[in-house]
């Protein structure tokens, strides 16, 4: 059955892989501010769904499935997505980060379209970029 419109609301949520998904969460919360929300224990100490909110925003962590061919990075060499998050303030949150042991790739740097962001990994490899653009509210007339 297809959702309709929902005035607003994201309809698109991220499930990030995560060896040890419960460090995963503890670890999201204290290095980018995510809040935990629902979390679904899977056996074994797995994590079977869980949420992170970030102001508007929800991820997913999750355990690998390995049936699906769903793992972290660091199980290969390379990371095949970047998660893009929208920030008020890039400087601070890459403070918070920076502190809680992101490994940061990009310092906060302004862009030539104007905006500021960074870049960092997380515990596992997983690659984010934060930084002050707004896909929905900054995107040219027309595109």
């Amino acid at each position: 059955m297809a959702v309709g419109k929902r005035d607003g609301v994201p309809n698109i949520f991220p499930e990030i892989i995560y060896e040890d998904c419960p460090a995963a969460l503890v670890w999201l919360a204290k290095a980018f501010g995510f809040v935990q929300g629902e979390v679904i224990e899977g056996p074994d100490g797995t994590i079977a769904h869980a949420e992170m909110h970030l102001d508007d925003g929800t991820i997913m962590p999750k355990s690998p499935t390995p049936e699906w061919g769903m793992r972290s990075p660091r199980t290969f060499d390379g990371v095949h997505q970047c998660i893009y998050v929208t920030v008020e303030d890039p400087d601070a949150h890459h403070e918070r980060a920076k502190v809680a042991g992101a490994q940061i790739v990009m310092e906060p740097t302004d862009l030539d379209y104007g905006a500021r962001n960074y870049c960092a990994r997380d515990l596992e490899g997983h690659l984010w970029s934060f930084g002050t653009y707004s896909p929905r509210t900054d995107a040219r007339p027309g595109v």
